[in-house]
């Protein structure tokens, strides 16, 4: 792939588009070892060297990075008066990285954090069908009732019921633990749902999306970069579905 120098280097979060232009016009960037001074060059990303004051810069066309979101924290790119799923990835290269969709302030678990457009459309398409998967834990006695009743579908106020999603009771009681498996990404799906069978959902995770499963070893707040093997799967399944 070809792209211009300052597009290269902003793109690896060493500046704004004109703060990186200065850079390069006062011979701070150099290309296979000799300096460049115009902006506009192009660059082909899998095999020219690129040195920004003196340190190598490797071009990263996507990033991936799984998180484990904790409450508290909005699932945004940008907020005036909240920390963001954004802020909390430290080392990122990019400036474009966005959340693949959203989890409630209130809820925690698995985010995908990435600038790959096409991966995420596929993961929240309601027309893929990609497994979403949440534990629970849900004010009230949950039953074999309920368990058909989120199998047949719910009314939830939409235009449509939702699709059919597999609901297990991982510890009935006053305060019942739940996993729940959907199938689409409705504003506040899981509590909606819930409310619709009279009860109420006072704490959700989110522990799966497609193939990727929240990392164990990750707490609140914490992220790591997916694998390759991770992205490969991801991608692998993208172009199956």
């Amino acid at each position: 792939m070809k792209i211009r120098l300052d597009k290269y280097l902003a793109d690896m979060g060493l500046g704004t588009r004109s703060e990186v232009k200065k850079e390069i016009r006062n011979g701070r960037v150099s290309l296979n070892g000799t300096a460049v001074y115009r902006p506009e060059i192009k660059i082909d990303t899998d095999q020219d060297k690129i040195t920004f004051q003196g340190e190598p810069v490797i071009y990263e066309k996507y990033e991936y990075y799984m998180l484990n979101k904790p409450a508290g924290v909005v699932s945004a790119t940008e907020d005036r008066n909240e920390t963001t799923v954004i802020d909390l990835i430290k080392d990122r290269k990019r400036d474009d990285l966005f959340p693949v969709g959203r989890l409630d302030k209130d809820t925690e678990g698995l985010l995908i954090i990435t600038n790959d457009g096409d991966l995420a459309h596929w993961l929240l398409s309601p027309k893929k069908h990609v497994d979403k998967v949440y534990f629970a834990r849900v004010k009230g006695l949950v039953t074999e009732e309920d368990i058909q009743s989120f199998t047949q579908g719910l009314d939830i106020g939409d235009e449509k019921p939702t699709l059919p999603a597999e609901l297990v009771i991982c510890s009935p009681g006053g305060i019942s633990e739940i996993c729940l498996t959907i199938r689409e990404g409705r504003f506040h799906q899981v509590k909606r749902m819930f409310q619709a069978v009279g009860k109420e959902v006072i704490y959700l995770k989110r522990l799966r999306m497609g193939c990727i499963t929240l990392d164990e070893a990750l707490k609140p707040g914490e992220y790591r970069r997916l694998t390759e093997k991770e992205v490969k799967r991801l991608c692998s399944q993208e172009r199956k579905l």
